[in-house]
């Protein structure tokens, strides 16, 4: 691909995805719905998916940040639910979908058939957390819906390969693919843990923040490769690697924190702002081989299997929810109460996405012994048609569901206390290192800097008190709110001041970029204070 395509697709997929945030529509839709239009746009350039390029260069960065943005502990409570659904769910959908394509499609072969299950069968949950987040969903189903998108995909891809190796005449059995299932599942579990001690030890090693970055960016992209040399799941290696990085970062040096957590929310912006792009794209290429098809019978066979989608979920939500704590004591105590308003929410959270195109567009042109692959077109259209319905159908009407059925969403009045107090325990026992410090004659200072210091956890101690407070009938805001913006003035001034300096040729550039390098930092961390 040329580099002006390529920053075209870049540039304004992060325009349209930066313009959502100011409307209703969620973002990924709005990138897919102005990904098909501009794919008949005239000078438009064709946009192939690559399957080689999404697979090993974007699937792993992706899911590394959701990885680290999730909670080890909290994925470790709901593992019950996660597991039912990034595995269990993924087989069965295989199977079903695969058995009603195949009993729907005149002429499509079973094998065929199944590889459009494996295909199409895990949920991309990049968009349906995005909205989950937005309409303010309870944080266990967020959670559950998280975990799932962390590991369906790993379950997918070897369901893929093995329904493939069938298809092309490989003469695969259950008993390989079980095989093959759990070697890939367990390979990517091993390989991910025994990178994720070593890559932890030696970030907190390096001093630079430049170096222990670069370090980040490169760690998705070696687990994956690593875990795939050895034909384990690089899906699992990156996941397992990301969260015991994530649990740990606290760890690392606060700079390489606070860049690292910039670095790659601009990376995650921009491949998630492409990816949804790259999907409404492809329509040309997906309806270049339908020759042989009539639209008719087309728009039959992907409404057919996309409603097969949406009802599978469903047959498997349901019982995977209630089942369990039918039969089991042990379920019912650990895990809290549930209605049937929380699997329905799941079950409609099952949009699909970028990963189902790459697998479909792997697909060989044909089997062995030269013959054509059955059925390849069409297996692609109905990826595609089921990807943009989910998406479409159930992405646009998810937050309308949700506050239909009225779920309890964030209580942010009881995280906000529950802030408070953390932050208060937190304040004593660093006042109680202060005074111990202070006491120590080594540690002297002069007491207008010793009060500074007490100052300062004071004023974290009462921040967050203050968010619980009463606001100012003139302004609108808290206490907390006003002190913010206060701060940020004086900031200001004083950067305008450096400026100022600097343009009279007082002090040099250099000295410039050092203290407002200074205000950032002071900045950033109210900015960051206020912002959590």
């Amino acid at each position: 691909m040329d580099v002006i395509p390529l920053l075209m697709l870049v540039a304004g997929s992060a325009a349209i995805a930066g313009a959502a945030r100011r409307t209703p529509v969620p973002g990924p839709l709005l990138l897919v719905a102005a990904g098909l239009v501009a794919s008949y746009v005239p000078g438009v350039p064709e946009y192939a998916l690559d399957p080689h390029v999404v697979l090993p260069l974007l699937l792993p960065p992706l899911l590394h940040m959701a990885a680290l943005e999730s909670s080890y502990l909290d994925l470790r409570a709901n593992l019950r639910p996660v597991a039912l659904l990034s595995v269990g769910y993924v087989l069965f959908a295989t199977l079903a979908v695969g058995w009603i394509a195949y009993l729907v499609v005149p002429g499509l072969p079973l094998t065929s058939a199944l590889v459009l299950g494996a295909v199409i069968a895990p949920p991309d949950a990049v968009a349906a957390t995005a909205i989950a987040r937005k309409a303010g969903l309870p944080s266990r189903i967020t959670t559950i819906l998280q975990g799932e998108s962390l590991v369906n995909d790993a379950t997918a891809i070897t369901a893929y390969k093995v329904a493939l190796a069938a298809a092309v005449g490989e003469g695969a059995t259950w008993g390989s693919g079980v095989r093959e299932f759990l070697v890939a599942a367990v390979g990517g579990v091993v390989v991910g843990a025994v990178l994720m001690v070593p890559l932890h030890w030696l970030r907190t090693r390096l001093r630079e923040p430049l170096l222990q970055n670069t370090l980040s960016l490169l760690i998705p992209f070696v687990a994956y490769a690593v875990a795939e040399q050895v034909e384990a799941s690089g899906v699992l290696a990156v996941v397992v690697v990301a969260l015991h990085l994530g649990h740990h970062s606290w760890q690392v040096d606060f700079a390489t924190r606070l860049q690292e957590h910039a670095v790659w929310k601009m990376v995650s912006f921009v491949l998630e702002s492409v990816v949804f792009a790259l999907i409404g794209l492809q329509l040309p290429v997906v309806l270049r081989g339908l020759g042989e098809y009539g639209i008719g019978e087309t728009l039959w066979y992907a409404t057919a299997v996309f409603l097969a989608v949406v009802v599978v979920r469903y047959l498997w939500v349901f019982p995977a929810t209630f089942v369990p704590r039918a039969l089991s004591t042990r379920v019912r105590q650990r895990e809290p109460d549930v209605d049937w308003k929380a699997p329905a929410i799941v079950g409609w959270a099952g949009m699909r996405g970028v990963v189902s195109l790459a697998i479909a567009f792997s697909l060989p042109t044909a089997a062995h012994g030269g013959d054509v692959f059955p059925a390849r077109d069409l297996v692609l259209l109905l990826t595609f048609s089921t990807v943009i319905g989910t998406l479409v159908v159930q992405g646009l009407t998810l937050p309308t569901l949700i506050r239909a059925l009225r779920l309890p969403g964030r209580d942010v009045r009881g995280e906000t206390l529950a802030e408070a107090q953390a932050q208060s325990k937190a304040s004593q026992a660093a006042e109680q290192r202060l005074t111990e410090l202070l006491a120590d004659e080594r540690n002297q200072l002069p007491l207008p800097l010793a009060d500074r210091l007490r100052t300062v956890v004071e004023r974290r101690r009462n921040a967050v008190w203050e968010r619980l407070g009463t606001v100012s009938a003139a302004t609108g805001e808290s206490v907390d709110e006003t002190y913010r913006r206060l701060f940020r003035e004086v900031i200001g001034a004083e950067r305008e001041a450096f400026v100022r300096l600097r343009d009279e040729r007082r002090i040099d550039d250099e000295m410039l970029r050092t203290l407002l390098r200074r205000l950032d930092l002071e900045e950033a961390a109210a900015y960051r204070e206020g912002e959590e």
